[in-house]
């Protein structure tokens, strides 16, 4: 016992120890970058070492650090067995109930690798460090004939925000599911926290809901898809699919495994042509609706004057409660054309039974949506979840205890009561991954517009143009991926890649502690470790354009000019 508390003290005294000097080994890449790094000279070898684990380690932090050993064992051909004792040798994995939520702190001598944290995602991010330490074959799935040593050293490292996120739009274009877990895969490496699952759009429904069967047989698939600008730019080719609750569930404890918490977002009360085409009662003129297979904002949306469409969100969410874990459950509420309502003798019935009227510069439609929006905001309060949306919930008023997900703009464009709720950070000038990432757009995949290379998204500082208390209300930072144009796992990934490695350190670090020569020096490392995962990146920070077989040298600063001068 007194061996025992030593090792936890000696935990709590190297969390507080560790001081902040950047003496860089020559060999340290890791993204996002830790709180304070300290080098001593000397390195310990990895391989064939024991683990010795706290007995008070709970059973999924105990798996963790066994599967930790298992690939270690695997990479270095040499076994790494695990106990539960008091060794002082090899790596020692040390519970500290003092340490703050997420944080973790690293010793490493010539003879010990002293492992502490105080929860599960503490452990998992201190395994991630390690892990981006190694020679890039540690992410290989085979023996690596290199050495697997670390530089002697203290690392004390806690994140800057609670909620990290980054949203995969399965909506618009389906993904597998192997797909999803490559993705969670390095979200996890860069210790991004939420998966933001965009499942339900216009263009299909892609969670199965057992009570109505007909969304995943109707809505979650179109006839064919524009893929241009212009509407009529259509491909002719049928594109479907839907997860099944199993591989929902699949899902879920994958990512949770590797620090991830899936927050699904059932968008509504717009975005729901899918829904409706399913169901077309559902809707204010009752069809005939069919999937959308063009892009933009729909106007026929829920109709929310019937007991029927509210019948309909709440069994739909009870599934999904069933499905997800999160404390957050995502509505949307984004993009809603009050046009139907208007019209409808549901909804205006609906108006004057709730007095709603036109007033402060919002219109009764409006009000009506907040009707909605509190609704759902209620019920889902009362099984013990939280709602977050986008900021169109703001519009006309918006009940207490809501989170909020801001895109339009940053601090200073965006509307003022924001702050009054727990706030999620989304510009799309900063935060839109799907936008072009060189100005050279004729020679990359075809995109939604705009420009957004990966410096960019390095440089966004949450708390710019925020009133002071406003900046207590911010979460977090969420990176959005929306797929209207991207329809390849390959695509997918170029797209995220390396924007999530800039995302991470917005969303990990202190803005003390980025600096954008030290970054693009790890970016090195990083793609290293893309290609050990068989992924897919864009190159242009290495002055490459294109994608795959479409890979070429990018212009110079006089050949981009000239050409841009040209188009005008």
């Amino acid at each position: 016992m007194k061996t025992r508390n030593l090792i936890f003290l000696t935990a709590v005294i190297l969390s507080t120890a560790c001081g902040v000097n950047d003496s860089d080994p020559g060999d340290f890449n890791v993204i996002p970058y830790p709180e304070s790094v300290e080098f001593y000279g000397g390195r310990f070898n990895a391989a064939g070492k024991e683990f010795h684990l706290d007995s008070s380690l709970d059973r999924e932090i105990a798996d963790a650090a066994g599967k930790f050993a298992e690939h270690l064992t695997l990479v270095t051909g040499k076994t790494s067995s695990v106990s539960f004792d008091e060794g002082k040798r090899g790596f020692i994995f040390c519970k500290d109930s003092l340490a703050q939520a997420e944080s973790y702190t690293i010793q490493i001598k010539r003879n010990s690798v002293l492992v502490s944290a105080g929860d599960y995602n503490g452990f998992i991010w201190a395994m991630q460090t390690l892990g981006q330490m190694f020679p890039p074959e540690w992410y290989s799935d085979e023996k690596a004939d290199v050495a697997f040593t670390l530089p002697c050293g203290c690392i004390k490292d806690k994140p800057r925000f609670g909620y990290r996120g980054v949203l995969i739009d399965s909506g618009r274009h389906f993904f597998s599911v192997e797909e999803i877990k490559r993705c969670l895969d390095i979200m996890s490496i860069y210790k991004e926290n939420r998966f933001h699952w965009h499942l339900t759009e216009d263009q299909g429904w892609r969670l199965e809901i057992k009570k109505y069967p007909r969304l995943t047989e109707i809505g979650s698939r179109r006839a064919q898809t524009q893929i241009e600008f212009k509407a009529d730019s259509l491909d002719g080719i049928p594109h479907g699919g839907y997860y099944t609750q199993d591989q929902i569930r699949d899902v879920v404890d994958y990512a949770a495994k590797r620090g991830i918490t899936v927050i699904p977002e059932i968008d509504l009360p717009g975005h729901m042509q899918s829904a409706l085409a399913s169901y077309p009662s559902l809707g204010c003129t009752g069809g005939p609706y069919q999937v959308a297979q063009t892009w933009g904002v729909k106007k026929d949306v829920l109709c929310v004057g019937k007991e029927e469409t509210f019948t309909f969100i709440e069994d739909v969410l009870t599934e999904v409660l069933d499905l997800f874990p999160s404390e957050y459950i995502n509505i949307g509420g984004d993009e809603v054309p009050k046009d139907r309502w208007e019209n409808c003798p549901a909804c205006q019935k609906r108006i004057r039974e709730l007095g709603l009227k036109d007033k402060d510069g919002h219109s009764a439609e409006q009000y009506l949506q907040n009707y909605v929006t509190a609704r759902v905001q209620k019920w889902l309060n009362d099984r013990g979840r939280k709602m977050i949306g986008w900021e169109e919930i703001l519009e006309g008023e918006l009940a207490e205890g809501a989170t909020v997900m801001t895109w339009r703009g940053t601090g200073e464009n965006v509307d003022s009561r924001i702050w009054n709720y727990d706030v999620v950070m989304s510009p799309r000038g900063y935060m839109y991954i799907d936008r072009y990432q060189s100005h050279e757009q004729d020679r990359e995949p075809f995109s939604i517009g705009a420009y957004l290379p990966v410096e960019n998204v390095y440089g966004y500082e949450p708390y710019d143009d925020v009133p002071e208390y406003g900046k207590s209300r911010i979460l977090g930072v969420q990176a959005n991926l929306w797929t209207e144009f991207i329809g390849t796992d390959e695509y997918l990934e170029y797209m995220l890649l390396p924007r999530l490695a800039a995302l991470s350190e917005v969303q990990w670090c202190q803005s003390s502690k980025k600096e954008w020569s030290r970054f693009r020096k790890s970016l090195d490392h990083s793609v290293e470790i893309y290609k050990k995962l068989g992924l897919t990146w864009c190159e242009y920070a290495w002055g490459i354009v294109g994608m795959g077989e479409n890979r070429q040298k990018a212009r110079t600063a006089q050949e981009l000019q000239q050409y841009l001068d040209e188009r005008e």
